[in-house]
């Protein structure tokens, strides 16, 4: 399959498809964050480190010890969440806005993609013109209906009826 190199430049972004995009893109991320630090907490709980943190904080001199709340620590979470969706969010928005002032200036990015192609190859050459037809050769646009021939000039030559055979005969 032939391969062939083509070279395709990126000279704007919109930036509303930025703002739907990476808005998703965050939330889902956000989504992420908030489960795998509820997995995180609660193999911390079980694993009893809140307990040991505690004894070792009373050990050191903090009279009241370490207060591990979950639901603190879940609100917490949750709001980063939040505020890291927006701010990433808005981020890649007024990336995409630079974007389009610098390469109003230097053009854009520039870059090479190999596009293969699968079936048969076009040519880009023009095709040979067809021949001109003589005068003769001039077809009717409606078949069944012959074209008109234009009176002779002059004297009109009488044919009589019947085969070439008896015009002959009469004289033609």
């Amino acid at each position: 399959m032939p391969i062939q190199r083509v070279r395709r430049v990126i000279r704007k972004v919109d930036p509303w498809t930025v703002l739907k995009v990476s808005f998703v893109f965050n939330a889902v991320m956000a989504l992420v964050f908030v489960l795998g630090m509820i997995v995180f907490w609660s193999v911390f709980m079980n694993a009893g480190i809140p307990d040991r943190l505690n004894d070792l904080a009373i050990e050191i001199g903090l009279t009241n010890g370490l207060n591990f709340e979950g639901a603190v620590y879940f609100r917490i979470v949750v709001l980063l969440a939040l505020i890291g969706t927006i701010m990433m969010t808005g981020f890649f928005t007024l990336a995409a806005v630079v974007y389009n002032l610098i390469s109003d200036i230097v053009g854009g990015i520039e870059f090479v993609v190999l596009e293969e192609t699968t079936g048969p190859r076009i040519s880009r050459r023009t095709p040979p013109p067809e021949p001109r037809r003589a005068k003769e050769e001039r077809v009717h646009p409606l078949p069944s209906v012959k074209p008109m021939t234009p009176p002779p000039t002059g004297e009109t030559e009488v044919v009589p009826p019947g085969p070439p055979e008896a015009r002959r005969a009469v004289g033609g």
